[in-house]
């Protein structure tokens, strides 16, 4: 598969992949940010829960910069690897690549770092178990 970014392809696991449709898209054709920022929180949280074996909330998203916008027809892969893991919160690092429609060109199309708190039952942050 042709890969378009520097240094080679996508770091970490695939965790989400989707086709993008022409309901996410704005007045100009393109797929909305806030739809590959939701994916991207998906995937976070997935990777998150798999990590804790339990609930995880979303509390920040770092610096997004879109590199290169979403059409419709591409498919979306979002990649994630876990960061810095603290008592009860952790980083997890999340990449979106765009496999664009009818080729097998991707393209990474935005990155960004999700922090994540481990939550339990009644909502209160709860201590990350040692890998």
């Amino acid at each position: 598969m042709a890969e378009t970014e520097e240094g080679g392809g996508p770091r970490g696991d695939l965790t989400v992949r989707t086709s993008a449709m022409p309901a996410d898209t704005n007045a100009n054709g393109d797929i909305f940010g806030g739809w590959v920022m939701s994916q991207m929180d998906q995937a976070g949280g997935i990777a998150g829960v798999d990590r804790t074996q339990g609930r995880v909330v979303t509390v920040a998203v770092d610096a997004m910069t879109f590199i290169r916008p979403v059409r419709v027809g591409d498919v979306l892969c979002v990649y994630t690897r876990i960061g810095k893991i603290g008592r009860t919160s952790m980083k997890i690092e999340v990449e979106a690549w765009a496999r664009r429609f009818r080729t097998q060109t991707r393209e990474k199309v935005t990155e960004a770092t999700f922090t994540f708190v481990a939550i339990d039952d009644e909502g209160r942050p709860r201590p990350i178990e040692p890998a």
